[in-house]
């Protein structure tokens, strides 16, 4: 396994397993060709289930319920965020976390030279006040972690 792409998903995974308690039940939406996510996830004791629309289509994870839900490097895909942000929402169970990962749009960003916008593949762009208004908008609680982690905890 990629030491590396291992340690680039540290940034979510560490602050991540802070939050959730042992052996909790999680979904990595957008998963990819070759999980690695849910790999470290299930080294540190947890069971995740895998969906992503290319690769892990499994559709019967929406009538399921998790404690935590990550989301790494696929917000920025989505053609409509707030449905799919929302459809996550809805089986996440209360107190859970969906966490996300993307580079956030900051005001030190020079958009036109953003290394970020130049994959063709990436159509949506966040910064703090969108992200804001969407756990507003969702009921959820935020919490920034860094330039590209963020956590929404499900009230209630």
């Amino acid at each position: 396994m990629d030491t590396r792409y291992r340690e680039f998903l540290s940034q979510l995974t560490v602050p991540l397993l802070e939050k959730i308690l042992e052996k909790s039940d999680g979904l990595d939406f957008g998963s990819g060709p070759g999980p690695t996510l849910s790999l470290m996830l299930e080294e540190a004791g947890h069971c995740v289930e895998l969906y992503d629309k290319f690769y892990a289509s499994n559709e019967h994870i929406f009538t399921k319920r998790f404690d935590f839900i990550t989301a790494t490097e696929v917000i920025e895909h989505l053609r409509e965020p707030r449905f799919e942000l929302k459809r996550l929402t809805a089986i996440l169970k209360p107190g859970g976390y969906l966490a996300l990962m993307t580079q956030i749009l900051t005001e030190e960003v020079n958009f036109s030279d953003w290394y970020y916008k130049n994959d063709p593949s990436h159509i949506g762009f966040f910064n703090e006040r969108s992200l804001m208004y969407l756990a507003n908008d969702l009921e959820l609680e935020i919490t920034i972690h860094s330039e590209r982690v963020i956590f929404l905890k499900k009230l209630g």
